[in-house]
């Protein structure tokens, strides 16, 4: 305002000669400082931001805010930093520290089975080899999960052929099918869409899994996949025992299990991982469900970058 105010008082006195010179000299200033915000904004954005010396002025004082304002934002970024390598650390400590000891439990519990013992002593063997199975999927899931969500490992999409994925995904979930004699039906596609094809197929198997753990033995789960202009739409349906309405939102949490779900194994985590992967990878994920009368999950795949 105070260049204004000058402005109208060369024109008032000097005439309009000094009054264009005066606005010149204003949109000058206000030019450089736009140039040095930009700088700073810049520096902050790249992380080399560091306060210079201002003069007095009122658009001076704003830039010395600015800096200051960045110079906080500085040092939270770098905590942040340093907390993401602590985390990153602590996983990857919990990763090393439990593999070895679980995979004796497994491998000793195994040789265990292989033995002639009691009756009462092969139940007991049989629980301890579930039991540390269990624990083994259930660490191995969450350090994925941590890893996901703290950028130790990312999702990279690329564009891939589905029908590949589907099969790739059906070859790891198919053992479990035929222990149930349940069928699994496969409609052809020629869709291609962006997705990781590893944490994918790991997101598909997790959410057959669940198909074919909750749905009774004989019956079948199909799979279909149909393109959209902006996403590929992969549906999953099974013939089991279905998720009542207001349970349906909660599926994804991490650790959520339902209570018609109690008498079957499982950590409540499969489908939270499946949505975790979907999600960072640009897509996501819907589920319709009746109860009693099976499940539909329904997968959308970004066909575009």
């Amino acid at each position: 305002m105070e260049y204004l105010s000058w402005i109208y008082a060369a024109a008032a006195i000097a005439g309009p000669v000094m009054a264009v010179a005066a606005i010149l000299l204003y949109r000058q200033k206000m030019k450089h400082t736009m140039q040095k915000l930009n700088v700073m904004l810049d520096n902050a954005i790249d992380g080399s931001f560091s306060e210079s010396s201002f003069d007095e002025s009122l658009l001076s004082a704003v830039e010395a805010k600015m800096a200051r304002y960045l110079s906080s934002c500085a040092v939270s970024s770098k905590k942040l930093a340093e907390e993401r390598d602590h985390i990153k650390s602590l996983i990857s400590d919990i990763s090393h520290q439990t593999k070895t000891p679980i995979a004796s439990i497994l491998l000793y519990s195994q040789l265990l089975g292989e033995h002639k013992l009691p009756e009462d002593c092969q139940v007991y063997v049989n629980a301890l080899s579930s039991q540390a199975e269990k624990l083994d999927f259930l660490i191995g899931s969450l350090v994925k999960i941590s890893r996901l969500e703290t950028g130790i490992i990312t999702v990279t999409p690329i564009q891939g052929d589905v029908q590949q994925l589907l099969h790739a995904a059906i070859s790891q979930i198919k053992p479990k099918a035929e222990a149930k004699q349940i069928k699994i039906i496969i409609e052809t596609t020629s869709g291609k869409a962006y997705f990781d094809f590893k944490w994918t197929v790991e997101a598909l198997y997790n959410i057959l899994d669940n198909a074919i753990k909750y749905s009774p033995a004989n019956s079948s789960v199909k799979i279909s996949a149909t393109p959209y202009e902006m996403f590929l739409r992969i549906d999953i349906s099974d013939e089991g025992i279905g998720i009542a309405e207001e349970e349906q939102s909660r599926i994804f949490l991490r650790f959520y299990r339902s209570a018609a779900a109690k008498d079957k194994d499982g950590v409540g985590i499969g489908l939270f991982l499946a949505r975790t992967i979907i999600s960072s990878g640009g897509g996501y994920i819907k589920v319709s469900s009746d109860p009693g009368r099976g499940s539909a999950f329904s997968v959308f795949l970004p066909t575009g970058k």
